[in-house]
């Protein structure tokens, strides 16, 4: 299991970059690293970010 980091900022990275590189939507990177899909939205609005699911990051 791929641990994300806790850092808010990192995390956005992170995440976004595997969205880019590996994943074709939000659903199947929490699904393959087994993360709740709710809780990752909830952790990166609290520093202002929102998933666009059509461009397939955070933004």
């Amino acid at each position: 299991m791929n641990k994300l980091p806790k850092d808010p900022m990192m995390l956005f990275s992170v995440v976004n970059m595997k969205l880019r590189d590996a994943y074709p939507s939000l659903d199947a990177l929490c699904d393959d690293l087994h993360v709740d899909e709710d809780h990752l939205k909830a952790q990166l609005a609290e520093v202002g970010f929102a998933y666009d699911e059509a461009q397939n990051r955070f933004w």
